[in-house]
């Protein structure tokens, strides 16, 4: 009985890790440039998201699993976020 074992590519880590620092500098200095402030945090929120994003697939290994593991992480999140719409009419009108 032989068992198969998945191989994966190994990534390459020293570029994330660029990727990672460049979307680190970029947050930074939106944040010096005349910008409107709306504008900062979205360009803010969306590279610190990117990076999470990156963080979780490749240093995590989260690419590499099998879908079960994803379910493990969207069902809760998303019973997260049904509950605070569910909750948000009660806390802004108390």
């Amino acid at each position: 009985m032989t068992t198969s074992v998945t191989a994966h590519h190994h990534p390459n880590y020293v570029a994330i890790w660029y990727w990672l620092v460049g979307l680190a500098l970029v947050s930074v200095l939106v944040s010096a440039l005349p910008l409107p402030h709306e504008l900062v945090l979205v360009v803010i929120f969306t590279a610190a998201f990117v990076k999470a994003v990156l963080v979780a697939l490749y240093y995590m290994h989260l690419r590499f699993e099998q879908l079960l593991i994803y379910f493990l992480v969207f069902v809760p999140l998303t019973s997260f976020i049904i509950l605070v719409f569910v909750l948000l009419a009660d806390i802004t009108l108390h």
